[in-house]
């Protein structure tokens, strides 16, 4: 290369942040050195800025993008697995096989799920009075409005209408029905049926009804006792990226959202464009998913935006966000990742847990003394006495690769999820409890026991159904798990 005056001469390297960009110099960077010549650089340096920037903002998009991808892989999967045909149908969870496919799925009672799309119209829900809980979300996962005892009805049933974004509200108000606005047009809703009775499943599905509103609301089709093996963990590699295009197209751009759009737009994910990235962009996803995957999973074990809940423990409260993911000032993109990559959903009980209602949500990846926890070693949690509860406890164990309910091997939901109700647990004289996890049972305590298998890394929630004011103000403490010697 020549100057103007003959063979081009450098200064020094210069590291990237002392560089002045101007005249003649070397720039050491982290995509090799950049070498401008009367301020300018050449079309390699160029080349190299652009991959670095690609894959930096696909590292960023897939953090901001997991709650979605997420649930879209949830309907997709889930509707094949259960043979979904009807808008209405609803797919009813209970074996642990059936669990075992949703994201930290709870394993104490049976889940009732469906998706809708407000895209052809508002829907109407007829919802029956009951001992139930749940909520209609939309598909960043944030609630629309609670159903049941957290939901404005408190478990005495009511009407509800949901219209899309771009809908009107205030043409469907009407006496006595609650109407509500998602901010996309897919929707999910989810229910739990906390009723111990068996015969209130037939009341309930029974007398829910559902339709477009306009025409008469239905009972529902609901899809029970498949028991089949199936997934919601969101896909990596290029697979992740053609999901989030493909959602991306049935849904308005928020606001909030517009900025990320435009950084996606580069890497062939945009709104109105088929998903058709050359072998330069295929390169760039694959590298910028497998690294913001890495990102959000050291978020998700060692979250650095809030203290552990317990002074002096690894035990962190799992939803510690606002339910709208924002606060006035931000948008909470590292706080719902690390959620929204543990875990699925979201509603007020969630989240704003009240004395004596709703739940509460407890994890820990770390031992007593600060050690990752390991699937080739054995750990005891001692339960005090009296845990505050109004209705249970359970402990429930998950994988930490596919956040799924832990697959080893066991065929029953005891074999991974232990929990107040169980009459054959063993407690201690003065009423507490040690549980175990690990590859061996204690002997004498098998039935208090979880297995783990080979290398498969674990971590739990322990949730608090109906918690109570000990909880809150922290009279109540769990200490964390001891390693068994």
């Amino acid at each position: 290369m020549h100057g103007r005056d003959g063979p081009l001469a450098y200064a020094d390297d210069v590291p990237l942040e002392g560089a002045k960009l101007h005249g003649d110099e070397t720039i050491e960077t982290p995509v090799g050195d950049v070498e401008l010549q009367d301020s300018y650089f050449n079309d390699d340096a160029s080349k190299r800025l652009y991959d670095e920037m690609d894959y930096q903002r696909a590292s960023q998009a897939y953090i901001w993008s997991t709650p979605l991808v997420s649930v879209t892989t949830w309907r997709e999967n889930q509707g094949k697995a259960y043979g979904v045909e009807n808008e209405t149908d609803f797919v009813v969870l209970e074996s642990l096989k059936e669990k075992r496919g949703i994201v930290t799925a709870n394993l104490t009672t049976p889940y009732i799920f469906n998706f809708s799309n407000l895209k052809d119209g508002a829907i109407q829900i007829d919802y029956p009075a009951g001992q139930t809980a749940g909520g209609v979300l939309d598909f960043w996962q944030r609630p629309v409005f609670d159903l049941g005892l957290t939901g404005p009805d408190k478990g005495k049933g009511a009407s509800y209408i949901v219209v899309g974004p771009e809908d009107d509200p205030s043409k469907y108000e009407k006496e006595g029905v609650h109407v509500f606005q998602s901010v996309t047009n897919n929707v999910f809703i989810g229910l739990r049926i906390l009723d111990t009775d068996p015969a209130y499943y037939d009341k309930f599905t029974s007398e829910y009804k559902m339709g477009r509103v306009g025409s008469e609301t239905k009972p529902s089709r609901f899809i029970r006792g498949k028991d089949v093996e199936w997934s919601a963990t969101a896909p990596r590699g290029l697979d992740y990226w053609q999901k989030l295009s493909e959602i991306i197209q049935e849904e308005p751009v928020r606001e909030v959202d517009k900025g990320w759009m435009a950084m996606l737009e580069p890497l062939g994910v945009a709104k109105g464009k088929p998903f058709e990235p050359d072998d330069r962009l295929k390169e760039i996803l694959l590298k910028g998913a497998a690294m913001g995957e890495l990102m959000l999973r050291n978020l998700q074990v060692n979250p650095r935006y809030v203290e552990p809940f317990w002074e002096g423990t690894s035990w962190y409260k799992s939803f510690d966000f606002q339910i709208e993911q924002e606060t006035a000032d931000i948008a909470q993109i590292d706080q719902r990742g690390t959620w929204f990559y543990e875990a699925v959903a979201s509603t007020k009980g969630m989240v704003d847990p009240q004395p004596g209602q709703g739940q509460v949500y407890m994890t820990t990846k770390r031992d007593s003394e600060g050690n990752m926890l390991r699937a080739d070693k054995s750990y005891k949690l001692h339960v005090p006495a009296k845990v505050p509860v109004g209705q249970f406890w359970s402990l429930t164990l998950y994988s930490e690769n596919t956040r799924r309910p832990y697959d080893n091997g066991g065929t029953e939901i005891r074999d991974v999820s232990l929990d107040s109700r169980m009459k054959d647990l063993k407690y201690n004289e003065d009423g507490s409890i040690d549980l175990f996890i690990g590859p061996e049972a204690p002997a004498g305590f098998e039935m208090n026991h979880m297995e783990t298998v080979g290398d498969d890394g674990w971590f739990v929630y322990f949730r608090l159904y109906a918690p109570e004011q000990p909880f809150f103000d922290k009279t109540f403490k769990m200490a964390d798990f001891e390693l068994v010697k």
